[in-house]
């Protein structure tokens, strides 16, 4: 599925960017799809008002959030919600959907599971192919918040290392919606921190105090149905969406199943639900 040109940027830089890998029609019906849902959703039945921010990290101590490996839940914008009341429809209020739609829900399925996917993990070295999380990331007008910078090994950890990220453009994504931002090259940087479970909580190790590269982030300007594949120790991140347009993205992350998956990870799931490849 990769060229010599794309093995070689991936080496290099940690990333790949494949324009127009999907059909934005099917785009188009997986927005379409997850809006559906949200619009008939009554959250004080379906979840609660929990808040996913990258920033604080108050959602990892919540047992909604960490007993989400095999559902399919929402998580609310920071400034959506305020004393403990929804500020706006749930439709322009959820920061994301995650964290097993790819096994849940047929629509998913069928976007994360096709023959591009499976050859581009097999063309990076990935010997055995589980896909262990997904997220639909809304990034609403005006309220979408930041990711800060981060890589995907701290919260997917292998032994050895082994996650690979597939993004996706939903909609069209912009230096003013808050676009992805990565910093070329800084994969092989020792990674900083890991995140996994402590007692009934989670706590961050930090392995390595060097600050993120963040003078060295370049964006990825994306149209709709863009990919970019992600090195599981490159650095990303995006800004808050203070522009009147919403950013929705896919996210995907694959890990070899021949590597070892520590019991202290945060994300997991119940025994009659394990992890399939493509």
């Amino acid at each position: 599925m990769l060229t010599a040109g794309q093995l070689a940027a991936w080496e290099r830089d940690g990333y790949i960017v494949m324009l127009d890998a999907v059909d934005p029609a099917a785009c188009d019906t997986l927005r379409e799809h997850v809006m559906a849902d949200l619009a008939a959703a009554d959250p004080s039945v379906d979840g609660g008002l929990t808040v996913f921010d990258t920033t604080e990290q108050g959602h990892a101590q919540d047992e909604y959030f960490l007993t989400s490996g095999d559902k399919v839940r929402w998580f609310l914008e920071d400034g959506a919600v305020v004393d403990g009341q929804l500020t706006r429809p749930l439709p322009l209020a959820v920061n994301k959907l995650a964290h097993a739609m790819h096994d849940l829900d047929p629509k998913f399925d069928e976007f994360s599971r096709t023959p591009l996917l499976a050859g581009v993990a097999t063309d990076l070295g990935i010997a055995d192919p589980k896909l262990l999380q997904s997220m639909y990331i809304f990034k609403q007008p005006s309220i979408g918040g930041e990711v800060s910078c981060h890589c995907d090994h701290t919260f997917l950890w292998t032994e050895p290392q082994s996650v690979i990220g597939y993004w996706f453009a939903i909609e069209d994504a912009t230096l003013e919606n808050g676009c992805l931002w990565v910093a070329p090259g800084h994969h092989r940087d020792p990674v900083r921190t890991r995140f996994r479970r402590e007692g009934n909580g989670t706590t961050m190790d930090v392995l390595d105090t060097a600050p993120w590269p963040t003078d060295e982030l370049v964006p990825i300007e994306a149209t709709k149905g863009t990919m970019v594949v992600l090195h599981g120790s490159l650095p990303h991140w995006s800004a808050p969406n203070t522009s009147d347009m919403s950013r929705h993205a896919y996210t995907l992350h694959v890990i070899d199943g021949a590597a070892d998956y520590p019991v202290d990870n945060w994300l997991h799931r119940a025994s009659d639900m394990p992890l399939r490849g493509f």
